[in-house]
């Protein structure tokens, strides 16, 4: 089970865009690796398939690593670990290992 989910906000601790943060769009559990927001851009060419439509080289956004990621927490404002909670009505909930808040 992987802790970090679509819609997370993480940051790279590793790699070409080391320090940079953006939103996981995608989560590709059997390959380990994540699409982010922003990072990790490539540029592809695309051809133009219809009229209305322009071709060119566009950036893609491309997996990275989850090793290479971390979860970045608002309150604390940094890149945490995080771990799990189970509370008292049997739920299992995230939580930031720094500050102790739920995720």
């Amino acid at each position: 089970m992987l802790k970090i989910k679509k819609g997370d906000l993480v940051q790279v601790i590793k790699g070409k865009d080391r320090g940079k943060t953006g939103k996981a769009l995608e989560v590709k559990l059997l390959a380990k690796r994540i699409i982010v927001e922003g990072i990790n851009l490539a540029k592809k060419h695309k051809r133009q398939t219809r009229q209305d439509q322009q071709g060119g080289i566009i950036s893609v956004e491309m997996p990275i690593s989850i090793s290479n990621l971390m979860f970045f927490c608002k309150r604390c404002n940094k890149p945490v670990r995080l771990g799990f909670m189970i509370l008292k009505d049997n739920t299992k909930v995230r939580i930031c290992k720094s500050c102790k808040e739920t995720v």
